[in-house]
């Protein structure tokens, strides 16, 4: 499988994924950390993939999402941004609501 494949079926099979360097728990930049705890501080389950692990995922990513930062946080197979983005929405409340709604498809 090739790498713009692999990340298809990473977004499709997590309703919500975080691109990120590093791990939740272990962040390898600020804009990570703070993506990975609005997240938390959303009470949803999230998958990640660490792209510093993955160098074919993270040179390959922004091209595939048009996207050219990281992290990337990904709801429902749809790109939603990065950790301003997240941080903006998450204040608005308006991420809890995208979670909300990705939550029954994490279920099933």
């Amino acid at each position: 499988m090739d790498i713009i494949e692999t990340i298809k079926e990473q977004i499709a099979v997590n309703p919500v994924l975080l691109y990120m360097k590093g791990s939740p728990n272990a962040p390898q930049c600020g804009f990570s950390a703070r993506a990975a705890e609005v997240l938390k501080a959303c009470g949803v389950k999230f998958a990640y993939v660490d792209i510093l692990q993955n160098p074919e995922i993270r040179a390959s990513l922004p091209k595939y999402a048009n996207w050219p930062t990281f992290p990337q946080l990904w709801i429902g197979g749809e790109l939603v941004g990065g950790s301003d983005i997240l941080i903006e929405l998450y204040e608005k409340g308006e991420l809890q609501d995208m979670l909300k709604a990705a939550a029954p498809q994490a279920d099933a």
